[in-house]
């Protein structure tokens, strides 16, 4: 029999709102630039606008998922133990999907949204997009239905997962206990996520477990001798709703138009942001390595990483022209 789950992020809503007010009543007594007016207003607005795209995409996200459901190996149902389970493997495929995010344009595109503002306070965690549906997110998650795995029970546990990514959008939360620290996603490694500083782009892609990041080397932890700057490598510079939500379609598309040849068009979707046929931009991968190379060496070593940095030559993600 299935349950009528309720949404828990809808649920959520006024203790988002409530949250929202007591940080800005509790940061601006120490420091008022951590709300920029304009900027608070245009993450709530763009969480609108979010909700609204949710609501007309989501059905039809249902029947794919449901189509896929049909055809699965095993029953699973609404048993208490699958709960747990699906809890953990909906992560797993969150971790991919965010890491595959900032490392393909195509999704990118969808993403850039939530890097947009300047400011780290928990109105940014709001700021979500509202092109995902046209991405190929939604393919990651399909196995978990394919397994068995009820759409509704899914649904329900991402639903807990983006309750759980609100409050980590702060920097009123400086560290947490060390067991914490080690196994779950923090505002301490959020805040490594959402930083344009070279040492730490593209890190940190976890929603609930930090594990998963240490398990497939993108974890960078955050440093005390470094103030972290946020927003994407080049700057929206703008409040303007339909450029923030767009503004990266607008470059694929310009991009795609004027690039030779099939192959470097598609390029242009598929491959990071910043690449560009002619190498003119910088990614991610090259920023992080030119940043590297000018770092002192550590005594006794002829090459290597900075040390406390990520390896710049792994492919990590968030490698941002526009975010």
């Amino acid at each position: 029999m299935v349950p009528d789950l309720p949404n828990p992020t809808e649920l959520a809503i006024p203790a988002f709102v409530l949250l929202i007010l007591l940080e800005i009543w509790w940061v601006r007594r120490r420091d008022r630039r951590a709300y920029e007016p304009r900027d608070t207003l245009t993450s709530l607005a763009l969480g609108l606008g979010s909700t609204i795209a949710g609501a007309l995409t989501g059905g039809l996200a249902l029947v794919i998922a449901f189509q896929v459901y049909d055809h699965r190996i095993f029953d699973i149902g609404f048993v208490w133990w699958a709960w747990p389970i699906a809890f953990l493997f909906d992560d797993f495929a969150y971790y991919w999907a965010h890491r595959l995010g900032h490392r393909v344009r195509w999704m990118w595109a969808a993403h850039v949204i939530h890097h947009s503002s300047q400011h780290y306070n928990l109105s940014t965690a709001l700021r979500q997009t509202w092109t995902g549906f046209f991405t190929p997110g939604l393919l990651i998650g399909l196995p978990l239905f394919w397994l068995g795995f009820h759409p509704l029970m899914v649904a329900f546990c991402g639903g807990l997962n983006l309750i759980y990514q609100f409050w980590i959008h702060t920097e009123a939360v400086k560290r947490l206990p060390r067991w914490f620290e080690a196994v779950m996603n923090t505002p301490s490694h959020h805040r490594v996520h959402h930083a344009i500083n070279p040492r730490y782009l593209d890190s940190n892609y976890a929603g609930v477990f930090i594990v998963w990041d240490k398990m497939f080397g993108t974890f960078v932890p955050e440093r005390d001798d470094e103030r972290i700057q946020y927003g994407i490598v080049k700057q929206l510079g703008s409040f303007n709703l339909v450029w923030a939500a767009f503004h990266e379609w607008v470059g694929i598309a310009r991009d795609m138009w004027s690039a030779p040849g099939l192959g470097n068009k598609l390029s242009y979707l598929l491959r990071p942001p910043g690449w560009s046929h002619d190498g003119s931009r910088e990614t991610s991968d090259s920023i992080k390595s030119a940043w590297a190379a000018r770092q002192p060496k550590p005594a006794g070593t002829a090459s290597g990483t900075a040390p406390g940095t990520a390896s710049p030559s792994f492919p990590s993600g968030s490698m941002t022209p526009a975010e």
